[in-house]
Formats: C-alpha cells, sequence, structure tokens
C-alpha cells in the first residue's frame, strides 16, 4: 500500500524580530525546515540557501535506503554552498543555519537533522520526537546533570553545538524511520519548543487539519512570548489524495528571498529600545538578542586571507627558527677525525644533508694514522666524539702520548750464539809401563742459537707502521 502527504506549513517573524531567519518546504515527497543564525542579514540567507539546494530531493525516483544516501550527500551540497556564500562575502563569516527534513517514498522515512530543529511524529495519541538536540543543555540531560524540565528554563538553552555553517565537520545525524497511516508529522524551528510545552504540542495535534494545526501551535507560542522567528510544517500520512494536493509550499526566508525581498519586515510589536522591561509575554527579554548568542564564540571574521598569511608566515618563522636552532646547535659539537693521513679535530656532526654539510675540520693535527697502534687507529677512524673543543684537544693529546711511546719503544734483538769449542786428542806419548787411564769423551754439545729474549706486548703497540 503506497501511502501520501497531505502536509501544509507557515512562518512567522514574530512579535520581536525585524526580520525572518527561518525556511520550511513541503513537497509530496519532502518535508524540510531550516531556522537560519549568524547575525545581521546573514541567517535568512542560510537558511535559504539550504533548503534551496536540499528541496531537488522531493522526487519520488528516490527510494528505500538509498533515501539516506540522498540526504547525507544534499545536506554537504548545501554546507559547501554556505562555504561558497562567505567566501563571496566575508561579512557572512559565522552564518549557519539547522537542517531538519523529511524524505518520503510511499512506505518509510528518511530523516537528516542537524541543530536544535524539531520532528516530531503523533501516533495513537502519542507525541514522540524523531530528532535528537544538538544543544549545550541538551548534553547536559544526555549526562544526567539535568532533567528534561530544567533544560526547558535554563538560561542557555538556546547555545547551539552543531551546525550547517560551511565547515567540514557538518554532518547531520540519518535514521530510516517506519511510517503508517494515521500517523502525523511535524517540523518546527525553536521558536516553538522553547516556549511550549509538549503537553501542549501533543493536544493542539491530536485535532484539526495541517492547516489548522500550524495556525493553533504558532499562536501558542506567540502568546507563551516567544521572542524568536516561528515556524511550524504538519503532514499527515494518508491512504487517499492528499486534500492539500501536490502543489509545494516554500514559506519564511526562502520565500521572501526568492520573491526578491530583502527579508526584513516590521515586527509584530513594537520593540522596546529603552527601559528595563523585557520582550513579548514570556519573560526573555534583556538587552542581549538570545538568538545573537546562538553559536555566538563565531562571530563574523573580517579580512580573513589576511590572517591566513599571518598564520603561514608564523608557520614558516617557527619552522626556520626551528632550523637554524639545530644548525646552531651541530656547530657546537666536536670530536677526533681522520684528514688523509692524519689525525684532525672536527667542528659539527657527523652527519650530512643534501646541499649542506654539518661538519668540517677545525684543526689538523701532525699526528699521522700510521703511528698508533691498530686499536687507537680504529678508534680514530670511527670517529672519537668529546663534550667540547678541549674534550677534542684532550684526546688528542692521549693519542699523541700514545704514538711517542710506541715510537721510543726499542725492537728486540735476538743474543749471539755462543760457540763451542773443538776438543783435540791428546798428543801422542812415549809408551810407559804403568797402565793407561782411559779418558772420557768429551762432551759434544751442538751448535746453535740460544734462548730468545722476551718478546714484546703485542696489545701496545701492534700496528705502528
Amino acid at each position: 500500500m503506497t501511502l501520501s502527504l497531505d502536509y501544509a506549513t507557515l512562518s512567522d517573524v514574530g512579535r520581536v524580530r525585524r526580520n525572518n531567519e527561518d525556511s520550511a518546504y513541503a513537497g509530496p515527497h519532502l518535508l524540510l525546515l531550516a531556522d537560519g543564525m549568524g547575525g545581521a542579514a546573514a541567517g535568512e540567507v542560510a537558511s535559504a540557501a539550504a533548503v534551496q539546494v536540499i528541496r531537488r530531493l522531493d522526487t519520488a525516483e528516490i527510494s528505500g535506503e538509498d533515501m539516506i544516501e540522498a540526504l547525507a550527500g544534499a545536506v554537504h551540497r548545501a554546507n559547501e554552498r554556505l562555504s561558497e556564500l562567505v567566501e563571496e562575502d566575508p561579512e557572512r563569516e559565522g552564518m549557519g543555519s539547522t537542517v531538519t527534513a523529511l524524505m518520503f517514498d510511499g512506505k518509510q522515512l528518511g530523516l537528516a537533522h542537524l541543530g536544535d530543529s524539531r520532528a516530531y511524529r503523533l501516533r495513537d495519541g502519542q507525541l514522540y520526537q524523531l530528532s535528537h538536540d544538538h544543544t549545550f543543555v541538551q548534553s547536559l540531560v544526555d549526562e544526567g546533570r539535568i532533567s528534561q524540565e530544567e533544560a526547558f528554563t535554563h538560561p542557555h538553552r538556546n547555545l547551539i553545538l552543531r551546525v550547517l555553517d560551511g565547515r567540514p565537520d557538518s554532518d547531520p545525524d540519518l535514521e530510516m524511520l517506519d511510517v503508517q497511516a494515521g500517523d502525523r508529522l511535524m517540523l518546527c524551528s525553536d521558536g516553538l519548543p522553547d516556549y511550549v510545552s509538549d503537553e501542549v504540542i501533543a493536544a493542539s495535534m491530536a485535532s484539526g487539519t495541517p492547516d489548522s494545526v500550524v495556525v493553533d501551535l504558532i499562536t501558542h507560542a506567540l502568546e507563551a512570548g516567544s521572542n524568536d522567528n516561528v515556524t511550524v510544517l504538519v503532514a499527515d500520512v494518508v491512504e487517499t489524495e492528499p486534500a492539500s494536493g501536490i502543489q509545494p509550499q516554500l514559506v519564511g526566508a526562502a520565500a521572501e528571498l526568492a520573491q526578491g525581498s530583502t527579508g526584513r519586515g516590521e515586527p509584530t510589536v513594537a520593540i522596546r529600545t529603552s527601559g528595563g522591561e523585557g520582550h513579548g509575554g514570556g519573560g526573555h527579554g534583556g538587552a542581549v538578542d538570545p538568538e545573537e548568542l546562538r553559536y555566538a564564540p563565531r562571530p563574523p571574521k573580517r579580512f580573513a586571507w589576511l590572517r591566513r598569511i599571518a598564520v603561514l608566515v608564523v608557520v614558516l618563522g617557527l619552522i626556520g627558527g626551528g632550523g637554524w636552532f639545530a644548525y646552531s646547535w651541530t656547530q657546537k659539537q666536536y670530536y677526533v677525525g681522520t684528514d688523509g693521513d692524519y689525525v684532525a679535530i672536527f667542528k659539527g656532526i657527523e652527519a650530512d644533508l643534501p646541499g649542506l654539510s654539518l661538519s668540517k675540520v677545525y684543526e689538523r693535527q701532525t699526528l699521522q694514522v700510521d703511528k698508533l697502534p691498530t686499536y687507537s687507529r680504529e678508534q680514530v677512524e670511527s670517529n672519537i666524539q668529546a663534550d667540547d673543543l678541549a674534550g677534542a684537544r684532550s684526546i688528542v693529546a692521549e693519542l699523541q702520548h700514545t704514538a711517542a711511546e710506541c715510537a721510543a719503544k726499542p725492537t728486540p734483538t735476538p743474543k749471539p750464539s755462543t760457540p763451542v769449542p773443538s776438543s783435540k786428542p791428546p798428543a801422542s806419548k812415549p809408551p810407559v809401563t804403568t797402565a793407561p787411564v782411559s779418558t772420557p769423551p768429551p762432551s759434544t754439545a751442538p751448535t746453535g742459537s740460544a734462548s730468545p729474549s722476551t718478546p714484546v706486548d703485542p696489545d701496545d703497540c701492534d700496528g705502528v707502521r
């Protein structure tokens, strides 16, 4: 069974404001409301621009889950449009708009929401809020710090946290919702729920046609002392042909700007410019317009390009200053290494960047590397780090002392061998009568060298050339 929407929408500038910053659109497949903000003439520009972009989704060609993707894309395109408008006129910096949209395919709804405008559904006499406020007060309620009743009268209930403002972080809440015949849908700007309780809203929505309900709700808001623009859109989900037809309805700033109006009009009642009395009947007056405080931490910015250049100069200055500081530090470091065949003291660090040398020879010594023992020579060739110049010179002095000791150490020579005299036989004697005495043969010691002298410790001066 395919359902249809019977809708009506109305927007009132209110009893205080001179211009209407709300915009709303109602069509057979799309219900859309945007509440602009930002001061000067920027609020109505923001809401009108958002509606003009997103209203293109009022088509029967998109259905089911595709509605979510279409809504997300349309909201992002509207956000880009706001960014373009700020680029065209820097005075618009800080403007923004809420967006609450319901896309309808005859069977279900796709919801996109950003800000503090609201979407409601009345089903079987029960009022249910479909959207979730992106406000400071709602965050306190979500955290359990205040009650919903306290939020209704909280002094900062107008402070909005998320909004369509041309910045890249403006992502909407997206959700698919069921729908059935007999449901009554309602979109409204914050000028209604900030002053009228849910009980009164539910009672007004319980009977009457969409046309009579929008009038009734706006009347309740004005009588409660709302000092804001009030825009209401009501749609009944029906099984028959809608009584309102299929002609789209456009109200508020979007309609006024489309007709060439500046969007400014006379207030419903005179605005007090002096005295201590508040505006309207709700006691929400004061010297400062609450609407100016909505996400007021973003005031209009002038000469944004100058600020960007200044930021760039500061960043480049920090990078350049950091680089110079690092280079200066390297030029205060010293180490001992080799410069050709000689020992040298280097200034800097052993690291080179493309096109930039970070070390140079500071003092070339008369000490040749070959005059050092192997261990000391390998140390020097690998570079010996020093704490400072005095430390480097102390290292060189130790190396020179080592080389001098090795040079003064005598080279060991073997002892000469002692020849053993050869034994001669005794001369012949005349024979005697006594028995001859046998003489033992002389010992024959082999000829050769004696034991070598003690060798030099190879660890002392090994490798000296």
